[in-house]
């Protein structure tokens, strides 16, 4: 078959293919039965002619776009990373194209996209990660949930639950409560009873529900919440660091550091090792969702694996009528490794960092547990 010259339409590949322009956009939908000997002349035919499908035109006879779109706060997260990785798997099976949108954690931009997906006809929409215990917010998602529905399309809360007060929506749970709970059971049999709790932003549903397994935890092990500091701020490496930073230089680091996610883990292993404070000699440090670089480190981080890569897919089926509309990604795990020991093992105590000058930059007082809402 010989190449058509200029830009080719659709009738110039039913042309060389020898069939009707009907019978090409049938093959090109893949929404009708069609022959397979005609089928494979057609995509041939495609192939020899250089021709790529109007989107525009599509869009004006399809009911929906074919796109699935992914809100989230930074795909350059690994955890964000790694639940795009099980999109894309699943929505390349699918014949569906993933559009990524970053919000940088602002719920209005979050709204924003999802709406203006909502213009592009998309498929379906995933709203990943922790969302903002926010009334407002909650209210907005749930109408837009309402009108992709409505459209024919789906939203689905990946990794996260429905707004209270609605059913609009589909959700594929992570077990973040799980998490929080077994990270913190591995620190308690490991004999720690003074625990710092990295726990990420709050107000947030993920924050939220990892204090929660925490906290329900200690209770279950009869441990005071006292025993618990905890702080918030980003689910970041500058935040772990600033954290431990702030209290080993003021001599008031406990001897186990829980991080609620493992970006902040790597921000405490930082900050213990410029301090010359050994892992896990003087201080034990576990995280949560066990991200690719935490089997890299030095030492190995110990942490609570979740399967977000199956959480991706899964989110993705269920977006797309495939999985049931209401779906949980599969139990949280422990990954032993090197940078937690029992309290009294092999290995002399360091000497605490000398407590430095504390400046304005320096993140506040020590913060007691709150009661989880």
């Amino acid at each position: 078959m010989a190449p058509v010259p200029g830009r080719p339409t659709l009738s110039d590949v039913a042309a060389v293919a020898g069939v009707s322009s009907a019978t090409v956009s049938r093959v090109l939908n893949s929404d009708y039965p069609v022959a397979a000997s005609t089928r494979q002349r057609v995509l041939e035919a495609v192939r020899s002619c250089n021709y790529v499908p109007n989107g525009h035109a599509q869009a004006l006879v399809r009911p929906r776009s074919h796109i699935i779109g992914v809100v989230l706060a930074d795909v350059s997260d690994p955890f964000f990373s790694e639940v795009v990785r099980g999109v894309e798997t699943a929505a390349k099976l699918a014949g569906r194209l993933v559009v990524i949108c970053n919000t940088e954690s602002v719920p209005e931009q979050e709204l924003e996209y999802v709406s203006l997906l909502r213009t592009q006809r998309a498929d379906a929409v995933l709203v990943v990660g922790a969302a903002p215990l926010d009334r407002h917010y909650g209210t907005e998602m749930a109408r837009h949930a309402e009108g992709l529905g409505a459209d024919g399309g789906a939203l689905v809360y990946c990794g996260r639950p429905r707004p209270a007060g609605t059913r609009a929506g589909r959700a594929v749970a992570l077990d973040n409560l799980g998490a929080g709970a077994l990270a913190a059971r591995r620190l308690l049999a490991a004999g720690h009873r003074e625990l710092l709790y990295l726990g990420g932003p709050e107000g947030r549903t993920t924050t939220r529900d990892r204090l929660q397994g925490v906290l329900g935890e200690l209770e279950r092990q009869r441990v005071p919440p006292r025993r618990l500091q905890v702080t918030y701020g980003p689910f970041d490496r500058t935040t772990g660091y600033r954290e431990v930073a702030v209290r080993a230089d003021a001599g008031a680091l406990p001897d186990a550091v829980l991080a609620a996610n493992d970006l902040l883990a790597i921000g405490a292993l930082a900050a213990l090792r410029d301090r010359g404070i050994k892992v896990p000699r003087d201080v034990s440090v576990i995280g949560i969702d066990d991200i690719p670089a935490a089997s890299d480190l030095t030492p190995r981080l110990t942490t609570v694996r979740l399967p977000l890569v199956q959480l991706g897919q899964l989110a993705t089926r269920v977006a797309l009528g495939l999985a049931p509309a209401n779906a949980k990604a599969g139990p949280a795990s422990l990954i032993e490794r090197e940078s937690v020991r029992p309290v009294g093992g092999a290995g002399v105590r360091a000497p605490r960092a000398r407590p430095r000058r504390r400046t304005a930059a320096s993140h506040g007082a020590l913060q007691s547990p709150p009661k989880p809402a």
